[in-house]
């Protein structure tokens, strides 16, 4: 058992598996608490470097490509405090983050790891349920459907539009991008109709806007990622065109009367934002279309 403990988190490695532990100092970033333990499988990982400083060191860990839904979902934008594949390291202790990282490299060559991109998942992801409360309203994955409740500040066409649902066989990709605290991050749930919508996240139905804690909108990369844990994995998808013969077969679920009245007074809502020029045309008819496939 090579191991290294630190404020920071613990790197176990028994041959087989890096047991990724955050610590619970304050100094620890809350996404990567919130994450939790990560049991890294040898045959995903691609790298394992020790980066000595001065006063601290750091280790890091490089996964194959296409082995981890966390990195798929988040395409290397997580901050670096943030990354769970990070540990910083005190420097009279760098002897045993260089025995941690000589064990690792060892069982890679013995175990001849390829370093090519993996085929699929080779980790799971964060469990299921998960629910974020973001600025722009909470989004919650159950396993099988995501769904979106906005917020009093979400946009008036959010709002209008009422919570968003969407089955995970109804999604073509899911984007995410932090929020900087300079610029607004998103999480976009591209579906099949949308995935040429060119919405702003502001105004669009299917995307959280990140605007306000950086802190607590970056926990939205969990959702992001337990969701396209359960897509199918880039190497299998062909493209981003789909045909009719893709499409889920229409279905005409039964409807009660206030289900029509909410229906009529979300598109009375809508048509007046549009005839007060708060909607664009192209706007307009994707929201409405939106409410209209909700119902």
């Amino acid at each position: 058992m090579a191991e290294i403990i630190q404020r920071d988190g613990t790197w176990a490695f028994d041959g087989s598996t890096v047991r990724i532990t955050p610590g619970r100092h304050r100094s620890v970033p809350l996404f990567r608490q919130t994450y939790g333990e990560i049991a890294v499988p040898l045959e995903a990982v691609a790298g394992v470097v020790y980066e000595a400083e001065r006063r601290r060191g750091r280790l890091r860990m490089r996964l194959r490509e296409g082995a981890d839904p966390l990195l798929q979902a988040t395409g290397g934008r997580l901050p670096e405090a943030a990354d769970p594949y990070r540990l910083a390291v005190d420097g009279d202790r760098s002897g045993v983050a260089e025995y941690v990282v000589a064990e690792i490299r060892q069982s890679l060559l013995l175990d001849q790891v390829p370093k090519e991109p993996a085929r699929t998942y080779l980790l799971p992801g964060p469990p299921v349920p998960v629910s974020v409360r973001s600025s722009d309203g909470t989004v919650s994955f159950d396993g099988t459907q995501v769904r979106i409740d906005w917020a009093d500040t979400s946009h008036r066409v959010k709002r209008a539009t009422g919570p968003r649902i969407i089955g995970v066989g109804d999604l073509a990709q899911v984007e995410w991008l932090p929020n900087s605290g300079y610029e607004d991050g998103f999480l976009r749930f591209v579906t099949r109709e949308t995935v040429f919508s060119k919405l702003p996240a502001e105004r669009d139905p299917y995307a959280l806007d990140l605007w306000g804690s950086v802190r607590r909108d970056l926990l939205t990369a969990l959702v992001a990622a337990a969701v396209t844990a359960r897509l199918p994995h880039p190497s299998t998808r062909p493209g981003t065109e789909y045909t009719d013969r893709d499409r889920p077969p229409a279905t005409v679920p039964h409807q009660s009367a206030d289900h029509h009245d909410v229906l009529l007074r979300r598109l009375r809502e809508l048509g007046e934002l549009h005839r007060d020029g708060v909607l664009t045309d192209e706007e307009f008819t994707q929201t409405k279309a939106a409410v209209l496939r909700n119902f």
